[in-house]
């Protein structure tokens, strides 16, 4: 990215995570770090996961979205928000504008999960579909925008949702000490830009790995190239890692990201079953790809004490991905 585009960017800085975090508080959870000896056995590291599939909406997403409504003028909160998200952004900005009594109006794919459009509207927000590509969630998304004239918060490019998205590692890293590292999904950036921003400011030291899916490995390969690869419509069972890297995400994972690894299908769903079974908690497909990542890596995890962040909880649970098999 050259200097001149960078300096286009309106990137957060942490006082506007600390901004966002008194803003936000009244509407989420500061959700439970758990552990599991079991797991700390099977990868040799010390797992502390960030449970944000206990978020309120069940996805960490919550904390964007309310930082975005919360932050609107009640003149330009009048007309609304309005958004583009394959499930977890989409239901969070609907329970934020929920919460503030304002219309949220959602272009998803028509093969989101059902779970996700069922939430959507259970907290009032209107869904308008479209195809299952990038290109086809923002064509349709620009002619619901020019239509309403409401407010747009994207689902990942945008300093209010990452500000927002930050407040998940502030309060990691004020719930565990010591921490060596810590591991989230990466799709289009948002919460791994968040954890980049806290990180970068409060902890330095700890290193920051991104766990991406091999069937939509865009970050993946953007992070050894040097610029954004954006692919339009990658298959994985990673529903809310799907969409690419835009300016603003890629500038954090570029500058604070240590490395990106990658799970293939059968490894998420692996890990996303030991997290059932042996934790007992409902996370999705995006939240296990961190798990995954590090049972594949022990010689990058092997007695470290990592943060692992638990993206989301929600599920089909009439189409659960070993059933598939």
């Amino acid at each position: 990215m050259s200097s001149s585009t960078q300096s286009t960017l309106n990137i957060p800085c942490y006082e506007d995570v600390i901004i966002a975090h008194e803003r936000i508080k009244p509407y989420i959870h500061e959700t439970p770090v758990l552990t599991s000896q079991f797991l700390n056995q099977l990868t040799g590291a010390q797992l502390f996961f960030k449970c944000e599939n206990l978020q309120k909406a069940a996805a960490f997403k919550v904390r964007g979205a309310c930082n975005a409504v919360f932050g609107l003028t009640d003149e330009k909160a009048k007309i609304g928000v309005a958004t583009h998200s394959s499930g977890n952004h989409a239901l969070s900005l609907s329970y934020a504008a929920g919460q503030r009594g304002i219309p949220v109006t959602v272009v998803m794919p028509r093969t989101a999960p059902q779970a996700k459009k069922d939430a959507v509207i259970g907290y009032g927000g209107t869904i308008v579909e479209c195809e299952p590509s990038t290109s086809s969630r923002e064509a349709v998304f620009a002619e619901v925008v020019a239509e309403s004239g409401a407010d747009f918060v994207h689902p990942y490019n945008d300093p209010r949702v990452i500000a927002g998205q930050a407040t998940c590692s502030k309060e990691l890293v004020a719930q565990v000490e010591n921490l060596d590292t810590v591991v989230a999904p990466i799709g289009g950036g948002g919460m791994i830009s968040g954890t980049c921003l806290t990180l970068s400011t409060i902890a330095p030291n700890i290193n920051i790995y991104a766990a991406e899916p091999l069937n939509a490995d865009d970050a993946a390969r953007s992070f050894k190239a040097g610029h954004i690869i954006a692919d339009d419509a990658p298959n994985t069972v990673a529903d809310g890692l799907k969409v690419p890297l835009k300016d603003l995400t890629w500038h954090f994972v570029k500058n604070h990201v240590t490395d990106i690894l990658t799970a293939t299908e059968d490894e998420i769903i692996a890990a996303m079953k030991l997290i059932w079974l042996r934790m007992k908690l409902v996370v999705e497909p995006s939240s296990a790809v961190t798990l995954a990542i590090i049972l594949k890596n022990p010689d990058v995890f092997k007695g470290k004490r990592i943060g692992v962040i638990l993206t989301g909880g929600n599920v089909d649970l009439d189409k659960l991905p070993w059933m598939q098999q």
